[in-house]
């Protein structure tokens, strides 16, 4: 399959199977950094999350931007920026829920990432649709 027939494929797809893609694209993507930080570097898991989020976010955006909320037409920095606060407000969830995981579960670090990170999917769903990548219209 060509890589415009590939696209084309994934713009077909309904906006939620897109965002489970690009999200589990992100995910994937924050999960090996992690990993690759605390395995490598010797990084604590709470350390390696921010830095591992940052790059998760290129993914994410980029992806949500080019293939899930391409049809709104929202370009440009503001969305940026909108779509970047909805993303931290996600992190710092993410971030606490985390904490709590790794002091109460006694989960394997990455499980814990991943089921932190499955549950804050559905807001930041639903604040990127319906706030940072909707389109705004000026009056002029």
């Amino acid at each position: 399959m060509s890589r415009a027939a590939l696209a084309q494929a994934l713009l077909r797809l309904p906006q939620p199977v897109q965002f489970v893609l690009v999200g589990g694209a992100a995910a994937a993507t924050h999960l090996a950094v992690v990993a690759l930080l605390v395995a490598l570097l010797g990084l604590a898991p709470l350390a390696a999350n921010v830095l591992a989020f940052l790059v998760a976010f290129v993914v994410s955006y980029n992806g949500h931007a080019l293939l899930t909320f391409s049809g709104s037409g929202a370009r440009g920095w503001p969305v940026v920026a909108r779509y970047f606060a909805v993303a931290s407000l996600g992190f710092a969830i993410n971030e606490l829920l985390y904490a709590a995981a790794l002091h109460w579960l006694h989960w394997h670090y990455l499980w814990s990432l991943l089921a932190v990170l499955l549950l804050v999917a559905i807001g930041t769903f639903v604040l990127s649709k319906f706030w940072a990548f909707k389109a705004r219209h000026t009056t002029t």
